[in-house]
């Protein structure tokens, strides 16, 4: 999900999978997976800018979500007694 400014100012969270394309008219036009169209006020490399942070968060991974999650390890037996 991103952040964007619709054009009278109020703030819109968008689903970035349901962006099909972003047009650079006057204003950004959004045309997503329902038919729908947006207009927002970021520029189209800032939408996309944001789209590729937002994936980047998805599919990076633990570390750069910056908590890094330990690999779970099997520990050894100890060695039998003698």
């Amino acid at each position: 999900m991103i952040v964007l400014t619709r054009l009278d100012g109020k703030e819109l969270v968008v689903n970035a999978d349901h962006i099909l394309t972003a047009e650079h008219t006057p204003d950004t036009v959004l045309l997503l997976t329902s038919g729908l169209r947006l207009m927002v006020r970021e520029p189209v490399d800032e939408v996309v800018e944001k789209v590729v942070a937002y994936r980047r968060r998805l599919l990076g991974g633990p570390e750069v979500r910056r908590a890094v999650v330990p690999f779970p390890r099997s520990v050894p037996d100890p060695p039998p007694e003698e």
